[in-house]
């Protein structure tokens, strides 16, 4: 290998087979010309959207962007694209195939480049045959992804709703329990409001012991504050109980409008910076690329002929010198 590629032989090779590896260079571009041709290389075409993910939440250390990667990279995403387009028969797939899913998995994934971007967004591109399919499909991935991501939240949402309602009902029937509770001893009892009630008691046992004129029934008052003494820490205890469950009750009541909310909106989780347009120019294949590694390839497999030949011419001469 020394030998082949001693920098002193490899510029007398080059200088004694000049114009052989000129011709060759020649020869070499212009049937990467022919070969570049839309005879042998159809062309194919690029079609790229920039997006922003919006209205996602993270569900661990991932930001957004990756989020939304995850999205766009789902199974569901890319059968759907799969079936509008009908790509197996696009991309001449044959369902009888032996590995049909992975081969068409291998041809969705090559032409289809899903990528994060320096500044934290999403770039979807789309390589085709075809500029409006390749357009078509970076919007059908945008659109199946954004179905997809409502129709996850909306499940979720749903499932809000419906333990809300059970919190909702559970709480109503406790808020009833304890107004039951409350009118049964009031009626039982006769006190309605404590702290009023007790007053009254109060001014009677006074006008009772004054003598103070009026009207007053001394058994009510005896009976009333009787019922006072043995329940009113009850009663008491039920009205903040009420209270407290009414508050609850409001605060779990607002947590399900805005359950109720989330499943009506019709938010977008897609923010299309630059949409995907049709291409005018094709992509590939490059005639320059393609070219220069036609001419490359064929000086290095011309030098490293050379360098074999000129070789075994030395070793022949040794040889017969010997």
């Amino acid at each position: 290998m020394d030998n082949f590629f001693n920098n002193t032989q490899l510029l007398q090779i080059i200088t004694k087979w000049k114009w052989h590896l000129i011709i060759l260079a020649v020869v070499a571009a212009l049937v990467s010309l022919v070969v570049s041709s839309p005879l042998f290389m159809k062309p194919r075409f690029k079609s790229v959207a920039y997006i922003y993910p919006s209205n996602v939440m993270p569900y661990s250390d991932e930001s957004e962007t990756e989020q939304m990667l995850q999205w766009i990279n789902s199974n569901d995403v890319r059968d759907s694209v799969i079936q509008k387009f009908d790509l197996p028969a696009h991309y001449g797939i044959s369902p009888s195939e032996k590995y049909y899913a992975s081969t068409l998995e291998y041809a969705y994934t090559k032409n289809v480049s899903i990528s994060k971007t320096q500044y934290e967004s999403v770039e979807v591109s789309v390589t085709d045959i075809d500029p409006v399919m390749a357009r078509d499909m970076v919007k059908a991935i945008l659109y199946f992804t954004d179905l997809k991501i409502r129709a996850t939240h909306m499940i979720k949402y749903k499932e809000v709703v419906v333990a809300m309602e059970k919190i909702l009902i559970t709480k109503r029937a406790e808020i009833d329990s304890v107004k039951n509770q409350y009118r049964e001893i009031a009626t039982t009892y006769g006190v309605y409001d404590v702290k009023g009630q007790s007053q009254e008691i109060t001014r009677g046992e006074l006008r009772t012991v004054n003598g103070g004129g009026g009207s007053i029934n001394s058994k009510d008052v005896v009976k009333l504050k009787q019922g006072m003494m043995e329940r009113s820490g009850d009663l008491l205890y039920l009205s903040d109980r009420i209270t407290t469950l009414a508050n609850e009750y409001s605060e779990i009541m607002r947590k399900y409008d805005v359950a109720r909310f989330d499943i009506d909106k019709n938010f977008t989780f897609v923010n299309i910076v630059t949409p995907p347009q049709v291409a005018d120019k094709k992509s590939y294949p490059k005639k320059l690329f393609v070219m220069f590694y036609f001419v490359a390839g064929t000086l290095l497999f011309s030098l490293l002929t050379i360098a074999f030949i000129e070789r075994r011419r030395t070793a022949g001469s040794v040889e017969n010198n010997g």
